[in-house]
């Protein structure tokens, strides 16, 4: 009986351990700096959100304006086996203290795509990248701060 439960936690351990692999792997993927070049709210063209950049370091992130004005900051949750990848920004601080957005994101060599329900907190992480008139989403192109 020693061994059946030794085995079993061995078993439980082991699969954590590889579970938490992609979401380690996906957080080193997307640490480093990444500047805001295109955003969409509600159908039209978020231009105020454009040069903000985005700063990710293990399971933190911030986001300062092009001023360099530190807006919004916290901790992030990534799954990158979910079709399409999915991440949180849990905010500890900043304009967004207490709230959570859902998002998901794409990964493309120097570019990265998020789209997220930033402008309805109580909205459905979104499942396309789009950001329509009412959908309550917001959807914003990055690029790499260091190619």
């Amino acid at each position: 009986m020693h061994l059946l439960t030794s085995t079993m936690c061995w078993l439980v351990l082991g699969s954590s351990f590889f579970l938490a692999q992609p979401a380690a792997a996906a957080e080193e993927q997307l640490a480093g700096t990444w500047i805001a070049t295109a955003a969409e709210r509600g159908g039209k063209a978020a231009v105020d959100v454009i040069g903000h950049r985005l700063f990710f370091s293990a399971n933190r992130f911030e986001i300062r304006s092009k001023e360099g004005k530190s807006l919004y900051s916290g901790m992030t949750r990534v799954d990158a086996s979910a079709k399409p990848a999915a991440i949180d920004f849990e905010h500890t601080e900043g304009l967004a203290k207490g709230k959570t957005w859902r998002g998901i994101y794409l990964l493309d060599g120097g570019t990265l795509t998020i789209c997220d329900n930033a402008p309805n907190v109580d909205g459905h992480r979104p499942i396309g990248f789009k950001a329509n008139s009412g959908s309550g989403y917001e959807l914003i192109t990055f690029r790499s701060a260091h190619p």
